[in-house]
């Protein structure tokens, strides 16, 4: 019965997080003063010109993944990438604002329910001017050669959210893996010493004795990795650390099969992106996803 009485409630906490998230975000839409408004809205000049140059090779004729991936830098075998994504002067700036806006008197949402310090990027208004076009112009070219079988080519929703470790805050993260097809991590600062990230096996291939490959954290730099892959954050001894993470879905992918329960989803309706489902228009989804890298 108390084990019940839980489960209703975490229930009900989650069916209330949508409508507590929107009225955040019309309080900070009406009473934030942004420090770094330019941030707000994405412009190449906040990309690394490495970074450009990924994308011009993967929206070139001919393009294919052995060509992309001498341009990363590749961890086991695990399909986990490391290339530069954002300039250090745009990663200074970005972190300023967040702790402007975290010593704010402004409400504030968990960015989920392992993290305790960070920022929903949607509720300061960052989803369409800098997010989307992050997800479509630049991300997606990438991800379409690199994870084709997980809906790379139509990664159509996100969610984003920052993630702060520091002293006598979270200093880690248990192992977890996403709710997500493909995530973004980029390593945003400040200064900091250990807390690497290490990954074990995709969710859904456990072996009995795991095999864990640590990766360090460089500033600026992303990492792209399957969001089923299994994998979690080493403490920090010092310092103070923050990283934009990126949740990348395909409604084509997790319509057929929900990615966290391995089960067909039954849709319900919900506002924004709702997890990545979509209410597929007046057909159903086609069995295979391959089709979305013809598009």
């Amino acid at each position: 019965s108390a084990v019940y009485l839980q489960i209703e409630a975490e229930v009900q906490r989650r069916k209330e997080l949508i409508h507590q998230s929107v009225e955040r975000r019309a309080i900070i839409s009406r009473c934030y003063k942004p420090k770094h408004p330019e941030v707000y809205t994405l412009q190449d000049s906040f990309l690394a010109p490495e970074f450009l140059e990924v994308v011009r090779f993967c929206t070139s004729p001919g393009a294919d993944l052995q060509g992309l991936l001498r341009y990363l830098e590749s961890f086991s075998d695990k399909r986990i990438y490391r290339l530069p994504v954002f300039t250090q002067e745009f990663c200074q700036a970005f972190v300023d604002e967040l702790e402007n806006f975290e010593q704010s008197d402004m409400p504030k949402g968990r960015p989920n329910t392992m993290n305790n310090y960070g920022v929903l990027l949607n509720e300061l208004g960052m989803d369409e001017p800098f997010l989307t076009p992050l997800r479509e112009r630049f991300l997606r070219p990438i991800t379409a050669l690199l994870y084709p079988e997980l809906g790379g080519a139509c990664l159509d929703s996100h969610k984003a959210f920052v993630v702060k470790y520091a002293l006598h805050e979270d200093l880690d993260l248990s192992s977890h893996y996403d709710n997500a097809e493909v995530t973004l991590n980029v390593s945003l600062g400040k200064e900091f010493t250990e807390g690497n990230l290490y990954f074990g096996d995709f969710s859904q291939d456990p072996s009995p004795v795991p095999q864990y490959t640590e990766v360090e954290h460089v500033r600026s730099r992303g990492l792209l990795h399957r969001g089923g892959q299994i994998h979690g954050a080493l403490p920090i001894a010092s310092g103070e650390r923050w990283n934009l993470i990126v949740w990348m879905r395909s409604s084509a992918i997790r319509n057929q099969l929900c990615p966290m329960c391995n089960r067909k989803p039954e849709l319900v309706e919900a506002e924004g992106f709702g997890d990545g489902f979509t209410e597929p228009p007046g057909e159903e989804v086609p069995q295979t996803v391959d089709l979305c890298a013809l598009g």
